[in-house]
């Protein structure tokens, strides 16, 4: 049978008003976010997520962080087990980078996104302007640690901690936040400056009408005939079922974000969540992107369409799992299929009104930090977690 994938990488890319910077960023030495050139700020918008390497040479590094990181997996005899398994990884990560251009984007995303959120802020609200962001990648650079320098060189008046992660788990924004509290732990925090969170945002009207905009538009892309009985399936990183079991509110979160899109293209398709990534032997969350996407052809669908839903830019996950390996090789094997995939939120315009409107409220709410945030999973059991919600308690309450 004539196998039909429509999967190019680059229909990807997002066609804005702000291609020039975007070309301008792609051949800029991404080391310095454009938040360089903004001087004495008065906030600081700190935006958290766990970055990727930029070139080839950064792979070991980065693995080597996450795979030494109790918070994000939790290996037996981890100080050694970790490294071996960072080296043994690398060849083929390296790999993977190289088949999507040489390095991860994520920086480049950031930086573009954060540089168009603080101009939206400026303009928007004054009284807290002129704003700077900071991009605070857990496991490449810039790296947390190095960033929170940087801002206590600034000496700005109020830090905003953006979490970049809409869904909270704490593998990812909780490791984060326990990062920031180890770099200030014995440190005396600067007085006269104030600090907030935000630590979620799974259902942001914004949000959800960005991702349905993208879904949109890869149904256009079906006949009249098809787009009905197009297959949408919601991708998201996996998470181990023990993680889960704790009391980790990410899957739930991560549905409260498929229901809200979802309710926004009103319930126009079939759809499903499913679960992508995983490492390792242990149960993790399922059931596996690709092994739905093998079921639901033996159920007799052909059209599908794979959505990002845990991913604010394009990445690793998003252009090789997805793209290469869901969309292109697998496309193959199961023949007769369709299988496109909806960008990443990146500079989508609404999208970048969901940043500005995220921070803004946040700015007047005057609340500094969620009861939620400061609750611990019921079956916690990582004594850094207690502490770091102690700290955040009394640092955002007192400064």
């Amino acid at each position: 049978m004539m196998n039909t994938i429509r999967f190019v990488i680059g229909r990807h890319l997002p066609v804005t008003n702000n291609m020039k910077q975007l070309k301008y960023l792609s051949t800029k030495a991404a080391s310095q976010p454009l938040s360089e050139s903004v001087t004495a700020p008065k906030t600081a918008i700190l935006m958290l997520n766990m970055g990727g390497p930029k070139t080839t040479d950064e792979v070991h590094d980065y693995l080597l962080r996450i795979m030494t990181d109790r918070d994000m997996i939790q290996l037996p005899v981890q100080g050694t087990l970790g490294p071996y398994i960072a080296k043994r990884r690398t060849p083929e990560v390296q790999k993977k980078y190289t088949e999507i251009g040489g390095g991860s984007p994520i920086l480049k995303w950031t930086d573009l996104q954060g540089n168009l959120l603080c101009k939206k802020l400026d303009r928007v609200s004054p009284e807290t302007a002129p704003h700077k962001h900071y991009i605070a990648f857990r496991y490449a650079n810039p790296l947390t640690e190095e960033t929170l320098e940087k801002i206590e060189n600034d000496q700005v008046e109020r830090v905003v901690i953006f979490s970049q992660y809409p869904q909270y788990s704490c593998a990812t924004t909780g490791s984060s936040f326990n990062a920031i509290y180890k770099y200030f732990k014995g440190r005396p925090l600067r007085k006269g400056c104030q600090w907030s969170v935000i630590d979620r945002w799974p259902t942001h009207p914004l949000l959800v009408k960005t991702v349905a905009e993208r879904i949109r538009t890869e149904l256009r892309e079906f006949s009249p005939d098809e787009q009905k009985n197009v297959m949408i399936l919601f991708s998201a990183h996996s998470l181990p079922l023990k993680a889960v079991n704790r009391g980790d509110p990410y899957p739930s979160e991560v549905g409260a974000t498929v229901q809200a899109v979802m309710n926004e293209l009103s319930y126009c398709n079939p759809f499903n969540l499913v679960w992508q990534s995983k490492v390792g032997p242990l149960p993790w969350l399922a059931p596996f992107t690709d092994d739905a996407l093998k079921g639901y052809v033996k159920q007799g669908r052909k059209n599908f369409i794979l959505v990002p839903i845990a991913f604010v830019n394009e990445h690793i996950e998003t252009l090789h799992e997805m793209d290469i390996e869901y969309c292109k090789d697998l496309g193959k094997e199961l023949g007769n299929v369709t299988i496109r995939r909806a960008a990443a939120p990146n500079d989508h315009p609404l999208f970048i009104e969901a940043l500005a409107d995220i921070v803004l409220t946040h700015l007047k709410r005057g609340q500094t930090v969620s009861p939620k945030f400061l609750t611990r999973c019921p079956h916690c059991v990582n004594i850094n977690c207690e502490k770091t919600k102690s700290w955040f308690q009394e640092i955002c309450n007192n400064y």
